[in-house]
């Protein structure tokens, strides 16, 4: 080889690094060869996680991107690998969460020949990414890359996957090509605004309303526009509600706050907030199924609706739109904010909601301290929410699975600051997500606690990454809603089939044993009066720690939503 050539794998990492990528969470198989030797060989600052399922991989990276504001990598091998990281990616791609996941592939020379873990890995990923190819030349491996970290960056986010074939890997590649614009490696890395015309006629619309609502969904947070959010909404006298992927656009202890809104974290109060409103904003927000509960708050036609996305497909696919924006969520508000501001000059913000959304919060948190301080056993879930909230840093993170943990914590866990510390899995709601995803935030951001909460469902999906967690010493503190049952689904059954409950009851697991085999510091707690002293010893502790609460089941709970079953 000659002196100014590199191999496919050396420039792949070489890729990586001009990236300004500082981690790669994966699994090694027979087709990573090259590329694994690439990692060991080279002088790249880049650190490997290796993980125990590649599906925890494209997880871990899906954390990391959320609290890094960078892309994260996951690898794995050909075949079952492949199959195995499909379900982060589209997650992520569906969250406008910018991950790369990278499969090697059997040689292209081996293709047709029945060859052991053959598959059209193009064709696999194709609907399930933003940008999807199998490098089929060494030499086009810095090109492919920087074409990847642009389409995740820029525009919507969202998820790229990356085929390298076990001789491209060997093939060689033109040093000289090997470079990158390290900006395309954060998210988002170059904004767009929306048409003055489209602004001014915004504009217009909500200086004439008399009660403004925001309903915030991930694309604030995505673009770093909470700031902007709030000198708005506060210049407007307009209520912010959130979806649960939008938690973080504002700190739910403003008296502008409402909350999460929908059937997956939202109660009846905050539903009539939605109710009440003139004109709905709809910022980074897809007013999907469970937002707007099944599209019927806003009942359609009941208020003038405003749209700001930076998906030019999103606004009018649900709603009739008066107005739409397309662009970056912070330009866009910012825009709107300059074509009002000479008008905020003579126009008050708005008095017409009154004290409604402090009525609201104050109706759904009486209910909630009441069932919070019970001393019930099994311990209300409730109780765990409440005691986390009293005794955890405001600065720390929350990873929940989507099954029972979501709803309590979204709708009760209060995240006074703003900025992303509430991570769940909304797009698709694939258990098994928040141990693995708690790891990647953790890297994301290491200053920060991380709590992964769960169910014992969850638990079992993934219970071999705590030996990842042990080995790397990540001090996060996992938590398992212990009840022996995939509670949301019971609860589904019970209100939508009159109690019929089939095929939802487990056996009861003593996760705490399970975590100490792994190596684990692990605590059970079945005495409310205990839980306290037990989640603060966890959570101060400075390894990795897991706490199993046996708790009651969600069916006999009070529903922390509007509506189980849609």
């Amino acid at each position: 080889m000659a002196t100014n050539q590199l191999s496919g794998a050396d420039a792949f990492v070489r890729m990586l690094q001009h990236h300004k990528v500082e981690i790669v969470f994966g699994l090694c198989g027979d087709t990573s060869l090259p590329l694994y030797d690439a990692f060991y060989r080279l002088d790249h600052g880049i650190k490997h996680i290796l993980t125990r399922d590649e599906r925890s991989a494209s997880y871990m990276a899906d954390g990391y991107a959320r609290t890094s504001g960078k892309v994260g990598i996951c690898e794995g091998p050909s075949g079952g690998g492949a199959t195995y990281i499909l379900p982060g990616v589209v997650e992520a791609n569906e969250s406008s969460i910018p991950i790369l996941a990278v499969t090697t592939d059997i040689a292209v020379s081996s293709r047709g020949r029945y060859t052991l873990t053959e598959l059209d890995q193009n064709a696999l990923f194709r609907p399930l990414s933003k940008y999807n190819t199998v490098i089929d030349r060494a030499e086009d491996i810095p090109r492919t890359l920087r074409a990847a970290f642009q389409q995740m960056t820029t525009g919507k986010p969202g998820a790229a996957h990356l085929g390298l074939p076990f001789d491209v890997q060997k093939g060689p590649v033109d040093e000289s090509d090997v470079w990158a614009d390290p900006e395309m490696g954060s998210y988002p890395s170059r904004r767009y605004g929306p048409d003055p015309k489209d602004v001014e006629k915004a504009a217009e619309l909500i200086l004439a309303a008399k009660k403004p609502l925001f309903v915030c969904g991930g694309g604030v947070v995505i673009a770093g526009a909470e700031a902007i959010l709030l000198k708005l909404a506060q210049a407007l006298g307009a209520p912010v509600a959130t979806t649960i992927s939008g938690q973080g656009s504002i700190g739910e202890g403003d008296e502008l706050s409402v909350g999460v809104v929908g059937s997956n974290g939202g109660v009846v109060e905050t539903r009539a907030i939605v109710n009440s409103a003139d004109l709905v904003i709809f910022i980074g927000c897809r007013a999907g199924s469970v937002t707007t509960e099944r599209w019927r708050y806003p009942a359609p036609g009941s208020a003038k609706i405003v749209h700001i996305d930076a998906d030019p497909m999103v606004p009018g696919a649900i709603y009739r739109t008066d107005a739409t924006l397309i662009g970056d969520a912070r330009v866009a508000l910012e825009a709107l904010y300059d074509a009002m501001e000479g008008e905020f000059k003579t126009h008050k913000p708005t008095t017409a909601w009154g004290s409604s959304v402090a009525d609201a919060k104050r109706k759904k948190f009486e209910a909630f301290r009441a069932l919070a301080q019970s001393n019930d056993t099994p311990i209300k879930p409730e109780r765990v929410v409440a005691t986390l909230n009293e005794i955890l840093p405001e600065d720390s993170i929350i990873v929940c699975d989507p099954g029972t943990p979501c709803p309590y914590f979204s709708g009760y866990y209060e995240f006074l600051k703003p900025g992303r510390h509430f991570i769940s899995n909304r797009a698709h709601g694939a258990l098994g997500y928040s141990m693995a995803a708690s790891v990647g935030a953790h890297y994301g951001r290491p200053s920060a606690k991380t709590v992964a909460i769960m169910g014992d469902g969850s638990f079992c999906f993934t219970a071999g990454e705590m030996e990842t967690i042990a080995r790397i010493g990540a001090p996060v503190t996992m938590i398992v809603i212990s009840n022996s049952v995939y509670g949301w689904i019971k609860a589904g059954q019970k209100t939508g089939f009159d109690a019929r409950y089939f095929s939802v009851d487990f056996s009861q697991t003593q996760h705490a044993k399970v975590a100490e085999a792994f190596g684990i510091k692990a605590f059970r707690v079945e005495d409310p009066a205990e839980l306290k002293s037990v989640l603060k010893q966890a959570t101060e502790y400075q390894g990795p720690t897991l706490v199993d609460i046996v708790c009651q089941p969600l069916h006999e709970a009070r529903a922390p939503v509007s509506e189980w079953v849609a």
